[in-house]
């Protein structure tokens, strides 16, 4: 009888007394893989509008858990996936119709750090005990989209500012003059943005062309979205799910003494949803499958491993052909081997992926999140991942045959970009926590390079100075480090810049420039022991690391919008600001860096009006030189 009823729990997913279960008990791979919707606005060439509605939805995140109360586009979580053609515009009306004084669809508490050696309790699940923030609780609905990649008017990019409450909408236009990519939209709220989007306001955009047409890559049901998002769950007083989204975050400081306000860490939770689903299961048949993976999480750096049914990797069948800005030149292969062991994502960064199970008829595939600590599949609580689980691949046992063949080339049209285009440069340091007058949160600081004045006096606040490769060392003044100080950047439109982000902390962080698509120049160590947080500058100088080189791994060598910066490190990156004018953001893509202010905004504007411009920041070559 024990045995009758496992197995019906396990088909079914209801617990043995019917009630929600208890974190441990929640069962992966029990629900198949929603693919959402595609949405295909008018093709014809009269410009109409699109409306796509903010709703509220009750979202069964898994069998075993009751309702979870959700915000979705179109009351869908994730939200429809948009398909459109290269250089068709389109104009979307993206309508608030969450009703006024709903119930805001998420928990937060904020729990103090664990000392006793134990991992700590952000992966759990339940408040213990902490009463949920009120102020969270209280928050209406408020929300503005920003299509993440696009090139559009700065009007129509989803300022963070500009967002709308129940009844009214952001209409927006998108010219999609662009080579064939997979964006994503989601919410943008200032100071909000964490939240709104974990109540599941995401969804996925692909802009089709000619050029992918002639490739002939799986498509129809053979191409998935796959938008992986991390959550964690309240529990009721019998410590079972309820289903609830809890925001939960760890306190590192109990009282900024600036602020007087506890500084916590970025959220990352211990369930993985794919396309608004904990841990689902994918039919596929021994065929070629092209899955479009989008990294949907507030701040989670997910470590991807394909293993078998023994928990090896499985080398030889996974392909990167494209990433967060269109097609590679040529394929990737991802073998999980020395030179790329896992498929790094971090939040917002896209992979366009093609996977091969001709060969593996009646086989089983599981896609986990490797941890630190351990191999691919095994649980790594300390390494901050509970569940490895992701999603399970079940390949029919068919015998169809699939003539595709995996393209040589992929993109004719990539061109790569050298240090002798023209271009201007602009050096902007990630600084730790707790930097002088940070508030205890991490910031963005844009710099300006400076003459040593006579007589300086280091350390100084806001004063930096770093050794670069060829030995010369430059002294930089701090001149932003808020989201609301004076505008800095003002860029001509088409030209090309290097922006170099030095990290001085040990976190990455994500970084993500709107408006236009990037390329790695490289990555560079560097020692940052001389930067002194308390005082906020360098005490010596910050230098080159020439003993430590830093390949560029061989799948971030496309265009790319987000880019990750480890610590004790630069990332050099170039992209050519084109395609449209206006006033834009740039910030890191932990959400809750992103709302705590790690946010700077740039203008673009015509070069012949910039002539005119009465002062700012303008980037020309030698300007914050960083080589």
């Amino acid at each position: 009888m024990t045995e009758i009823i496992e197995k019906l729990t396990k088909l079914t997913g209801e617990t043995a007394d019917g009630k929600a279960p208890a974190p441990a008990e929640l069962r992966p791979y029990v629900a198949p893989l929603p693919v959402p919707p595609v949405l295909r606005p008018a093709t014809d060439d009269v410009l109409r509008e699109t409306e796509i509605a903010l709703r509220p939805t009750w979202v069964r995140l898994h069998p075993q858990l009751p309702p979870t109360l959700m915000w979705g586009y179109d009351g869908q979580v994730p939200g429809p996936t948009i398909e459109v053609r290269r250089g068709r515009r389109v104009r979307i009306a993206w309508t608030n119709r969450i009703p006024r004084d709903s119930e805001y669809p998420v928990t937060s508490v904020e729990v103090p750090l664990r000392t006793d050696g134990r991992p700590q309790a952000t992966t759990e699940p339940g408040r213990e005990g902490v009463e949920p923030n009120k102020d969270v609780a209280a928050l209406p609905a408020w929300s503005v989209t920003h299509l993440h990649g696009a090139q559009t008017g700065g009007g129509n990019d989803g300022w963070a500012d500009n967002a709308v409450g129940p009844g009214d909408a952001q209409l927006s236009e998108y010219p999609n003059d662009h080579q064939a990519v997979q964006w994503w939209y989601h919410d943008h709220a200032m100071n909000i943005t964490r939240w709104n989007v974990m109540s599941g306001l995401y969804g996925t955009y692909l802009v089709r062309d000619d050029e992918e047409d002639a490739l002939h890559l799986p498509s129809g049901e053979r191409e998935i979205p796959l938008l992986i998002a991390d959550r964690n769950l309240d529990t009721d007083e019998d410590g079972r799910l309820n289903g609830r989204l809890l925001h939960k975050t760890v306190i590192v400081q109990p009282s900024n003494p600036e602020t007087g306000k506890p500084v916590s860490v970025p959220f990352t939770g211990p369930y993985t949803t794919v396309n608004g689903r904990i841990w689902p299961y994918a039919d596929v048949d021994p065929a070629w499958y092209r899955f479009r993976l989008v990294n949907a999480s507030n701040a989670r750096i997910f470590d991807l491993v394909l293993i078998d049914e023994d928990g090896a990797p499985v080398p030889g069948i996974v392909h990167q052909i494209g990433s967060d800005g269109g097609l590679l030149p040529r394929p990737v292969p991802v073998d999980f081997d020395a030179e790329l062991p896992a498929l790094t994502a971090a939040p917002a960064e896209r992979f366009d992926l093609l996977v091969d199970f001709r060969s593996l008829a009646g086989r089983t595939l599981r896609l986990v999140n490797k941890g630190p600590g351990g191999p691919a599949g095994v649980a790594d609580p300390a390494g901050d991942v509970p569940y490895p689980d992701v999603l399970e691949f079940r390949v029919r046992d068919t015998c169809e045959e699939d003539p595709f063949e995996l393209p040589e080339v992929l993109s004719g049209s990539f061109r790569r970009l050298t240090h002798d285009i023209p271009h201007g440069h602009r050096l902007v340091l990630l600084t730790p926590p707790p930097t002088k007058g940070a508030g205890g949160h991490p910031e963005i600081w844009e710099m300006t390079e400076i003459q040593e004045p006579e007589g300086l006096r280091l350390p100084a606040d806001g004063v930096v100075q770093i050794t670069g490769p060829d030995g010369t060392t430059k002294t930089y003044r701090r001149t932003a480090r808020t989201f609301n100080d004076g505008l800095g950047f003002t860029i001509a439109e088409g030209s090309h810049e290097q922006w170099s982000f030095l990290n001085l902390a040990p976190i990455v962080h994500p970084m993500h420039i709107h408006l236009a698509d990037f390329q790695l120049l490289g990555r560079d160590a560097y020692d940052v022991s001389g930067f002194d947080p308390a005082a906020g500058g360098t005490r010596t100088p910050i230098r080159y690391d020439a003993g430590t080189a830093i390949p560029l791994a061989p799948n971030e060598r496309g265009h790319k919008d987000v880019f990750r910066v480890p610590g004790n490190q630069m990332l050099r990156v170039m992209g050519r600001f084109d395609g449209a004018y206006g006033r834009f953001m740039y910030h890191c893509h932990l959400l809750e860096h992103e709302d705590m202010g790690m946010m700077r905004p740039f203008v673009v504007m015509p070069p012949e009006a910039l002539k005119f411009d009465h002062g700012g920041a303008h980037g020309g070559h030698g300007e914050g030189h960083t080589g």
